[in-house]
C-alpha cells in the first residue's frame, strides 16, 4: 500500500522533550503501513540520536536520518522532503506532538477538497497561535477569504507533488523566518488551502526551559533582513494593491508594531530597545506604503506611526500607558437551560484599576492616550487615526481545555452600552442616536449559551476540566481574562451540576481554587462532585419499605430521565446491595432519583450510600452525606452522616477496659472528616 503522509521532524537536542512527539506519532489511527516518519537529526550531541536509532529499529515505519549540524531548521526539513514518500508531508518539531487522528483526519480532509495545503486546529501550550482561522472549517482557502496569513509557521501538511512542482524548499543555514518565506509563497501558489477546525491536530509546546529556538532572543539586524525575503515573496507573487497592502499588514502588525507595545517592550533592555526600533524604522520607511498601516487598528496605527516618525520615546509612552490596561470580566448570571450552561456576564478594559475612558469628538468616538503634547502633536501630524471605533468592539467566551490548551468559541449574543463616568448614567443606546457629552466607558453585554456536547467546533467536550475566559476585542487590544472570580449571588445561585445528552455524561460547573474562577468539569475528572451533595438534609430523602422503594431530591439538572446506580452498605458487616436508579429533571430545576430497593432490603442496621452518575468514563462513585439507620422490625430513618456515626458509636460494643471508649468504625471516621471538610468549603 502507498504511504499516505510523511512526517517529517528536525531534531536537534531535544532531550527528554521529544518522547511526546515520538509518542504521538506512535498513536496515530492511521494505519501504520500508510504513514512513515522521518527523523532528521541535524547533529545532537544528546542522547537522542540513540534514542531514535533504538525507534527506527523497533518500528519499521520510523525512519532516522543522522546529519552533521547545519545550524538551523531549513536543512533538516529539506533533507526530510526529498526522502519522503508519502502523497502529503506534515512537518512537525521535535518538542511539538499531534492530536491521535491528525493524520487521517487532515489526509482525508484534503483529499476531499482536493487541497495542495491542509492546516489543522492548533493548540498552544504557553505559546501563542492562530485563533480567528479556526472559528471553522475553511474547505476552500485563500489568503483573499480567509486570515491564513495569520499562521505562518511550517507544522502544515502539504502535498509532495506541489511542492516538487514549484521547487518549495526552505532557506538554508543559521537564520530566521525561513518558515515565512516556506509557507507565505506555498499559500501564493497553492490552488486551494484547507483548514481543518473541528479536531486539534497540532499541540505547540514551549519548553520548561523556554530553549525552543523560536523564544531566543534575536539579532534585530539578521532577522529583519530574513523578514524583507518574505516581504520579497508577496511581492513578486502579487500586484500592488489592497491585498499585498492586507498581507504586508501582517508583518507590520506581529513583527513591528507588536514588539513595540505594552509590557513586552517595557521589559527589554534599553540599549536592544533603541537597536530594535532602529531596524524596525528602516523596515517600515523602505517597504511599507500608507495603505499597509492604514488598517490597523486604532493603537496599532499610532505605535506605526511614531515608528515612521522616528520617535521611539513616544513609542515608550504610549508603552507606559497600555502596560496598563487590562481586561475585566463579570459573571452576572450562570444557570442551566435544556442542557446548555446559561452565561452572562460584562466586559470592558480597565486602565489603571479603573474603567478605560473614551471621548465623544461630533460624531466620532476618540482614545484619550495619556502622552505628552510633543507626542500627541507628533500622532496628529502623521495623520495616524485616534478614533476609537467602539461600534467594532467584541468579546468572545472561550472554553479551554486545562491539559492540552485546546480551546473553542462558544457563541455569543452581545450588545454595547455606553456610560458616563458621572454617576454612570447611559449616554447613549445602540438604538436611540442619543447625542454624547463628556467622557464615558464602554460596557459589553453578553449572554453564552454553552452546550457540552457541540461545544468543540460541533462536537462533544472530552472529558477533562475545561477553564472559562472572555477575550475583549476593541480598539486594538485583544486581551483576555478568566471569568467568575467576580459574580453576582444570582450566578452562585444558577450553580449546578448537570446531566446532559445520551449517551448521558456529567457536566459541573465550579469555582476554581483559590482565585474563584468558573471551570467546567466534564465526566468527573475531579473529585468535585461530591461537595454538590454538602447541603443535603435527611427530609431531601425519603425510604418505604412497602414497596422497598428509595426516593431523593438532588442538586442536578437533568433533560428528561436518565440512569444511575445506588450502592448501599452496611457499615457492620461491609456487605453491599446495589440497585438500578434513575434520575428524573423537574420544573424546578433539580431532579428526582429512584431506586427500587430488593425485598426485605435495607435490612437491620446502619448503611451508607454512594450514587453513581452516568459517565462516557467510568463513573465514580460520590458518597451521600448520608446515612440509612434501619432499626429491627422498623421504618429506615435517613439521617446526617455525622449524627448517624455518633449514634452507631453511641450503641458500639461495651468498654474492653477502664476508660476505653467504643471504637468508630473506619469508615464512619473516614466519612465524617470528608463531610466536615466539605461543609467547611
Amino acid at each position: 500500500m502507498s504511504i499516505k503522509v510523511s512526517v517529517v521532524v528536525p531534531v536537534y537536542n531535544p532531550g527528554k522533550y521529544i518522547e511526546d512527539c515520538i509518542a504521538s506519532l506512535l498513536r496515530q489511527s492511521l494505519p501504520d503501513d500508510e504513514y512513515e516518519a522521518i527523523f532528521v537529526d541535524d547533529g545532537s550531541t544528546d542522547e537522542t540520536p540513540e534514542r531514535l536509532d533504538r525507534l527506527a529499529a523497533e518500528y519499521p515505519h520510523m525512519h532516522v536520518v543522522h546529519q552533521e549540524g547545519s545550524g538551523w531548521s531549513g536543512k533538516p526539513r529539506n533533507v526530510g522532503i526529498e526522502a519522503a514518500k508519502g502523497e502529503f508531508i506534515q512537518f512537525v518539531d521535535n518538542d511539538d506532538w499531534l492530536g491521535d487522528e491528525a493524520l487521517e483526519r487532515m489526509y482525508d480532509y484534503g483529499v476531499r477538497n482536493d487541497a495542495d495545503v491542509i492546516v489543522g486546529k492548533m493548540a498552544g501550550k504557553g505559546r501563542p497561535v492562530p485563533l480567528e482561522l479556526f472559528r471553522r472549517n475553511r474547505p476552500h482557502a485563500n489568503v483573499e477569504n480567509a486570515p491564513l496569513i495569520d499562521s505562518l509557521t511550517p507544522h502544515k501538511m502539504f502535498r509532495k507533488e506541489f511542492l516538487d512542482k514549484h521547487n518549495l524548499r526552505f532557506k538554508e543555514g543559521r537564520r530566521r523566518l525561513e518558515d515565512h518565506v516556506f509557507v507565505a509563497e506555498a499559500y501564493l501558489r497553492a490552488e486551494n488551502v484547507a483548514v481543518l477546525s473541528d479536531y486539534l491536530c497540532y499541540y505547540h509546546v514551549k519548553r520548561e526551559d523556554a530553549s525552543n529556538a523560536g523564544f531566543q532572543r534575536f539579532d534585530p539586524v539578521g532577522y529583519f533582513t530574513n523578514l524583507r525575503e518574505a516581504l520579497d515573496v508577496v511581492e513578486e507573487l502579487t500586484e500592488p494593491g489592497p491585498l499585498r497592502d492586507r498581507l504586508f499588514r501582517r508583518w507590520l502588525r506581529n513583527e513591528m508594531v507588536e514588539r513595540l507595545r505594552g509590557q513586552r517592550l517595557l521589559s527589554l533592555p534599553e540599549d536592544y530597545r533603541q537597536e530594535l526600533f532602529d531596524e524596525i524604522h528602516k523596515v517600515v520607511v523602505e517597504r511599507f506604503g500608507p495603505g499597509v498601516a492604514a488598517g490597523l487598528q486604532p493603537t496599532q496605527q499610532i505605535v506605526a506611526g511614531l515608528i515612521s516618525a522616528n520617535r521611539l520615546a513616544e513609542v515608550e509612552e504610549f508603552a507606559r500607558w497600555e502596560a496598563g490596561i487590562k481586561p475585566f470580566g463579570s459573571l452576572e448570571s450562570l444557570g442551566w437551560e435544556n442542557g446548555r450552561l446559561a452565561i452572562g456576564f460584562t466586559a470592558e478594559y480597565r486602565s489603571g484599576g479603573e474603567p478605560l475612558t473614551f471621548r465623544a469628538d461630533g460624531e466620532k468616538d476618540v482614545l484619550i492616550p495619556p502622552l505628552s503634547r510633543t507626542g500627541l502633536s507628533a500622532i496628529a501630524l502623521l495623520g495616524a487615526d485616534t478614533s476609537a471605533p467602539l461600534d467594532k468592539s467584541k468579546v468572545d467566551l472561550v472554553v479551554r481545555e486545562r491539559a492540552t490548551a485546546a480551546e473553542f468559541f462558544q457563541p455569543v449574543e452581545l450588545t454595547r452600552e455606553k456610560l458616563a463616568v458621572e454617576g454612570g448614567e447611559s449616554v447613549e443606546s445602540e438604538a436611540s442616536g442619543e447625542s454624547r457629552k463628556g467622557r464615558f466607558r464602554q460596557v459589553l453585554r453578553a449572554t453564552s449559551l454553552v452546550d457540552p456536547l457541540s461545544a468543540a467546533n460541533g462536537a462533544p467536550l472530552d472529558e477533562g476540566i475545561w477553564d472559562v475566559l472572555i477575550r475583549i476585542s476593541s480598539c486594538g487590544w485583544t486581551k483576555e481574562t478568566r471569568l467568575g472570580s467576580v459574580r453576582t449571588d444570582q450566578a452562585g445561585h444558577g450553580r449546578r451540576a448537570a446531566v446532559v445528552g445520551s449517551p448521558a455524561r456529567t457536566v459541573l460547573p465550579y469555582w476554581t481554587d483559590p482565585h474563584g474562577n468558573l471551570s467546567l468539569d466534564v465526566d468527573q475528572k475531579t473529585n468535585r462532585l461530591a461537595y454538590e451533595f454538602a447541603g443535603l438534609a435527611p427530609g431531601d430523602v425519603t425510604v418505604t419499605t412497602s414497596p422497598g422503594r428509595l426516593s431523593a431530591v438532588l442538586p442536578f439538572h437533568v433533560q428528561g430521565e436518565c440512569e444511575a446506580a445506588l450502592k448501599l452498605t452496611d457499615v457492620a458487616s461491609g456487605r453491599s446491595v446495589e440497585v438500578a436508579a434513575t434520575l428524573t429533571g423537574r420544573t424546578t430545576g433539580d431532579a428526582d432519583l429512584r431506586a427500587d430497593l430488593p425485598s426485605g432490603e435495607p435490612a437491620e442496621g446502619h448503611w451508607r450510600m454512594d450514587l453513581t452518575l452516568p459517565s462516557l468514563g467510568a463513573g465514580k462513585p460520590v458518597q451521600l452525606p448520608l446515612a440509612l439507620e434501619v432499626p429491627a422490625g422498623g421504618e429506615a430513618v435517613v439521617k446526617r452522616l455525622a449524627a448517624a456515626a455518633a449514634d452507631l458509636a453511641a450503641k458500639g460494643p461495651a468498654r474492653r477496659g477502664p476508660g476505653s471508649r467504643p471504637a468508630k468504625p473506619t469508615f464512619l471516621r473516614r466519612a465524617v472528616r470528608k463531610i466536615r471538610r466539605t461543609l467547611k468549603k
